[in-house]
């Protein structure tokens, strides 16, 4: 399923002259069309059955998706049982990663905007990586939407392996409505987040 979803909007962004991620229009066109994806085409599980994307473990820069069960789940107002990250580096016990699903899409579109400007390379290919870290995300001004989607995950709470998103999708993943949010509604979430904002 998951193959099938990135692969048929791939498919027709070439055909109407969109290579993923190369022009502002392309990165446009394809969130557009992901947008329009139901909430049903785009259940977590689907994304589990291709298993030429399954990793077992995540690398810096490189985008994923996996279900989480969070350590504090009671005390946490809300969490997101399907995140969709930016791995950012190792942490004790696990690693830090910024999740997009905490963001309105518009404020989810502008962060990506400035995101491609750590790409590590322009070709987006399976090289391609975003050169993040804390420091850079905090030090720069066109980052400071990053704030609610910085997490820290725990490798024993991961309750999957890690689906992998090719860079050339990132735009696809990016608007698909594969967020779970546990105990509020996205639309909660995402005040809360542009609030803090």
């Amino acid at each position: 399923m998951s193959s099938y979803v990135f692969d048929r909007l791939i498919t027709q962004g070439v055909r109407a002259g969109q290579i993923p991620a190369r022009t502002q229009e392309a990165r446009n066109w394809y969130r557009d069309k992901a947008g329009e994806i139901s909430r049903n085409s785009a259940r977590p599980q689907r994304f589990l059955q291709d298993s030429n994307r399954m990793k077992s473990k995540v690398e810096p820069g490189m985008m994923y998706m996996f279900f989480y069960d969070a350590k504090t789940k009671d005390d946490l107002p809300y969490w997101d049982k399907f995140p969709l990250i930016f791995m950012i580096e190792s942490a004790d016990g696990g690693f830090t990663g910024l999740n997009l699903h905490y963001l309105p899409l518009r404020l989810r579109a502008r962060l990506m905007d400035a995101l491609y400007s750590l790409t590590s390379n322009q070709r987006y290919d399976d090289r391609t990586r975003l050169q993040l870290s804390y420091s850079i995300l905090k030090g720069a001004a066109r980052f400071s939407l990053f704030k609610p989607c910085f997490k820290r995950y725990l490798n024993s709470n991961v309750r999957s392996r890690f689906v992998y998103v090719h860079p050339s999708e990132w735009d696809i993943a990016l608007f698909l409505p594969t967020e779970r949010f546990q105990k509020a509604r996205k639309q909660t979430v995402h005040a809360d987040s542009a609030r803090m904002v």
